[in-house]
């Protein structure tokens, strides 16, 4: 054990997090260790990666100290922030300079920061086509982590940015999933006209992390993961095949997903239409086959539904 190389997972409970600590515990080759950083280490989660071989370290990313010391000998350091459970784009700054701060004062040699594109710098506050938020941002969640990658340049840490893409987990949670219209009929909805969305099992984030740090080579680039792009009505006609009842897809348009009124629906409403509005771009960040080169496990749409459809909630 004294050659193996550990890595430093921030959110090792949470969707991307736990699924590196798995990858790194699942290798026969043990090539690294996992370090799991958890507010909780007593939580059944915690305890369940514990099980697998992690280390379970307490940690928290609004308490730098606790960060400088969690990361200290480690090699690798997986940062990742949490939006929504604070809603607050100060805040994620905050928690990204501090895992960069001490990324660089453990002397880690490869960092990998779960980002996402700062959208400002296609659509500009002044651009009329969504509403600006918050006085200075067009995306929030995505527009916070975007401007944070300078935290980690600026600092010295030897980085690897990686672009995260929708993921197909959310059907699970949030109302995303299929729901029973006025006519009867299950429809998903978003505000994406025809465009293609690319997305990825929340698990298969962290297995392409973990061949990200199998490539120290990566250090110093963007890498954008999906695993698979699909259109609305593509995505519906799976849910179709795997649910055994027909699904719809519903169409809106993006500002009256924005008034759907639930916490965060104008962050998300201006998210769908970035993505949609500027679909070349978004798609061309995410390559399939690039993703699976890092996980040869990637998981396809129907894959992940065949799966997870026991999970679905049919509303």
């Amino acid at each position: 054990m004294a050659d193996w190389k550990t890595i430093a997972v921030v959110g090792a409970t949470g969707a991307q997090g736990s699924g590196l600590v798995r990858a790194i515990c699942a290798d026969p080759a043990a090539k690294f260790a996992a370090r799991a950083l958890t507010r909780n280490v007593n939580s059944e989660k915690a305890r369940s990666l514990a099980a697998l071989g992690a280390e379970v370290v307490a940690a928290d990313v609004d308490d730098p100290a606790s960060l400088r010391r969690a990361f200290e000998g480690a090699y690798g350091a997986y940062c990742v922030t949490f939006y929504w459970e604070h809603f607050s784009p100060d805040k994620e700054r905050a928690q990204a300079g501090a895992m960069a701060e001490a990324a660089k004062a453990a002397g880690v040699r490869h960092a990998i920061w779960s980002t996402l594109e700062d959208t400002r710098l296609l659509c500009p506050l002044d651009d009329p086509r969504m509403p600006t938020l918050m006085g200075r941002f067009k995306v929030p969640h995505f527009d916070a982590k975007g401007e944070s990658n300078a935290l980690f340049t600026q600092a010295g840490v030897p980085v690897t940015f990686l672009l995260t893409s929708f993921y197909w987990d959310n059907f699970l949670h949030f109302g995303m999933g299929p729901r029973r219209g006025a006519d009867g009929g299950y429809a998903i909805t978003l505000p994406m006209g025809e465009a293609k969305l690319p997305g990825i099992a929340a698990e298969d984030i962290g297995a392409c992390a973990y061949g990200i740090f199998e490539r120290p080579e990566t250090i110093g680039r963007t890498l954008g993961i999906a695993g698979e792009h699909l259109t609305g009505s593509e995505m519906a006609d799976a849910f179709t095949v795997a649910l055994g009842v027909p699904v719809a897809y519903n169409a809106v348009p993006p500002e009256v997903y924005r008034g759907f009124g639930f916490p965060g629906a104008d962050d998300l409403g201006n998210m769908f239409q970035y993505k949609h509005d500027f679909e070349s771009q978004f798609r061309a960040a995410r390559n399939v086959e690039a993703s699976r080169s890092l996980y040869p496990g990637l998981r396809t749409f129907a894959q992940w539904l065949e799966e997870n459809k026991a999970r679905i909630p049919l509303e």
